[in-house]
């Protein structure tokens, strides 16, 4: 049986890992029952579907979940804890359920009102994970995704923070605009990348001209869906750097996403000239799970 349930729920996925008593991960589990596709009253019964044999009969085991879970349409609203914050400042939020066997706690979000309205859900328990190993650490956070986050830490809370669409906008236009003509198959070109990259975080004000241009080319040049694609997120990425130098001009930032798309944040850095390292998403979301589980239960194991 598990000693306790971590859960990372996102918009399209949840996944589970499986807690024994010294902290170990004795089993991890995964579905495509997102946030997006669920009604509230579906998400304990998805939840159960998944670990059902993890649970005890007698006690009920602790579920401790980030992510979407927590928003609005999930499966109950989680505050936000407004910056200046730790990352897990804010009260955690009971889920209602009628198996005894369980206990869910989801955890709250951060939010942002100035210089513009911003919010998470998910990212901050990367962040607390991160913390959790750097306790010391006082600088950017990049955190590469649907929509990426750009967050400056200090002290141990998260002072600020941008986000941006730029996975979303890369989805969209390549799956529904003029451009998906153009984008076929998952090929790439790095140098394509790169001079979409330095293209538009030199001129992103010419962004959507530049856009058109690789349908354009495609039609009067015969490029390449490998090359199409590439420039496309390379302009999308430098258009995004252009808007977020603050963060990063003259830092060492620190990466937290997945492998491929965090490499391609780090080869637009490198070209910049900016330092960075990288640490893995899955690993800073468990210790984040873990540190709330611990700060929950008063520190026992």
């Amino acid at each position: 049986m598990a000693h306790w349930i971590a859960v990372d729920w996102g918009t399209t996925s949840l996944r589970a890992w499986r807690i024994g008593e010294d902290g170990q991960i004795i089993d991890h589990r995964a579905s495509d029952r997102g946030m997006n596709g669920l009604e509230p009253s579906q998400f304990e019964p998805s939840l159960i579907s998944l670990v059902d044999d993890w649970l005890m009969p007698d006690t009920p085991t602790h579920a401790i979940a980030c992510g979407m879970v927590g928003a609005r349409q999930g499966w109950t609203e989680a505050e936000y804890a407004a910056v200046p914050c730790s990352p897990s400042q804010a009260k955690p939020t009971r889920a209602p359920v009628t198996d005894p066997r369980l206990k869910v706690t989801i955890l709250p979000g951060v939010s942002q009102t100035k210089p513009n309205a911003d919010v998470m859900r998910g990212e901050e328990t990367q962040i607390s994970g991160y913390l959790t190993q750097h306790p010391h650490f006082d600088g950017v956070i990049c955190l590469p995704g649907t929509h990426t986050k750009w967050v400056h830490v200090s002290a141990g809370e998260i002072i600020s923070f941008q986000t941006t669409m730029t996975g979303e906008l890369f989805a969209l236009l390549s799956n529904h605009s003029v451009l998906r003509h153009s984008l076929t198959g998952q090929g790439w070109d790095d140098t394509a990348f790169a001079e979409g990259m330095a293209s538009c975080l030199a001129r992103p004000a010419n962004m959507a001209s530049h856009l058109f241009s690789i349908r354009a080319e495609g039609l009067l040049s015969d490029q390449s869906a490998n090359v199409a694609r590439a420039r496309l997120s390379g302009m999308l990425i430098g258009t995004e750097l252009a808007a977020t130098k603050p963060y990063w001009l003259g830092q060492h930032v620190v990466l937290i996403g997945a492998s491929e798309l965090s490499q391609l944040y780090a080869t637009a850095l490198s070209a910049q000239g900016i330092t960075h390292e990288t640490a893995n998403v899955t690993e800073m979301t468990l210790a984040g799970l873990a540190a709330a589980y611990l700060s929950l239960n008063g520190h026992r194991t």
